[in-house]
C-alpha cells in the first residue's frame, strides 16, 4: 500500500441530508448520486428496500460528475452542531488570482452561495506574502467553510 493513494469520502453529520446535499452539490458543481441500478428514483429504491417514509431522508450523497473529487456523504444525526468544526472544506473559488481581482472573485462567489442559503461569517483580506485572502462562510446547518 506504500506509495498508493487511497480513495476517501467526506462525511457530514446533519439534521437534513437532502437539503444539505443539494446545497453542497451547487457549491461544488457536483450532482446527487444516482439510485441503485434498476431504480429510476431513490424513493422507488427505498420503497423496494422497505425503508419507512420517515427514514428516507436519513442519508444522501453527492459525487463529482467527472469522477475526480471525493464523494460527499450526508447522514442524519440526532444532535445539532455545537462548536466550530475542527476540519472544514476550502472551496477554491479564485485559483491563480491575487489581490483585488482575487477578492472580487471571492465576493462574487460568496454572494451566490449566500443566495443558496450560506451565511457569511468573515472576510480576511490579503496579507502578503503568506495570506492570499479568503472568506469564511457557514452552510445552511452552520458548518464552516472557506472560499479560498
Amino acid at each position: 500500500m506504500i506509495g498508493m493513494t487511497v480513495e476517501f469520502q467526506v462525511t457530514f453529520d446533519c439534521a437534513d441530508p437532502a437539503t444539505l446535499a443539494a446545497f453542497w452539490a451547487e457549491v461544488l458543481g457536483y450532482r446527487l448520486q444516482e439510485p441503485p441500478p434498476g431504480f429510476d428514483s431513490w424513493d422507488a429504491a427505498l420503497e423496494a428496500f422497505g425503508i419507512p417514509e420517515e427514514r428516507r431522508n436519513d442519508a444522501s450523497a453527492v459525487i463529482d460528475p467527472d469522477g475526480h473529487g471525493p464523494r460527499i456523504f450526508f447522514q442524519r444525526v440526532p444532535e445539532g452542531k455545537t462548536v466550530k468544526n475542527r476540519v472544514h472544506l476550502d472551496v477554491r473559488a479564485a485559483p491563480g488570482l491575487s489581490g483585488d481581482e482575487r477578492m472580487e472573485a471571492l465576493e462574487t462567489e460568496a454572494a451566490r452561495l449566500v443566495g443558496l442559503g450560506a451565511t457569511r461569517v468573515a472576510r480576511h483580506d490579503p496579507q502578503p506574502p503568506l495570506q492570499a485572502g479568503h472568506i469564511v462562510l457557514q452552510d445552511p446547518e452552520g458548518n464552516e467553510f472557506c472560499l479560498d
